[in-house]
């Protein structure tokens, strides 16, 4: 399991939190105070044996890239996938799943190119985008999935 080191505001003391547990609100291990992940957040990895139990069990909408590390469209991507990621924590999951790797996940969501970002409400796609948006189509479609448009 992939976690985020994240120093605590309160008291200083660097936690270990869950990669997928970022987003709901983690409390540091030292004094129980809530620990702000903004600073710290980063996209849940998410790959064939885990993708469908995590969208089905996520409190929060999620956005998936799913991306392929030979894609140069992907690898510009990237950098604002890690911001978003950092900027919507506790509001919108980011995850990134690696189609060269969990092709049987990619089949599944019918993915032909990369890269594909699929937005799921309840488990249920709520809207996708081909290939590389620009950073304020992405933030318009992110704020509409979470209804803060």
């Amino acid at each position: 399991m992939n976690t985020v080191i994240a120093q605590c505001d309160n008291c200083g003391t660097k936690n270990r939190i869950p990669e997928m547990k970022q987003h709901l609100g983690p409390r540091c291990g030292k004094c129980s105070g809530v620990m702000d992940m903004h600073r710290f957040a980063v996209p849940v990895q998410l790959g064939d044996h885990d993708l469908h139990e995590f969208l089905s069990s996520s409190r929060l909408p999620v956005m998936v890239d799913f991306y392929s590390p030979a894609c140069g469209p992907c690898r510009m991507l990237a950098p604002l996938i890690d911001t978003l990621a950092r900027r919507f924590v506790g509001e919108v999951v980011i995850a990134k799943l690696d189609t060269a790797q969990h092709a049987r996940s990619a089949s599944s969501y019918g993915i032909r190119g990369v890269p594909t970002l699929l937005f799921f409400r309840g488990g249920k796609i709520v809207d996708q985008i081909v290939g590389a948006p620009s950073e304020s189509l992405l933030v318009t479609k992110i704020k509409a999935l979470t209804g803060k448009v």
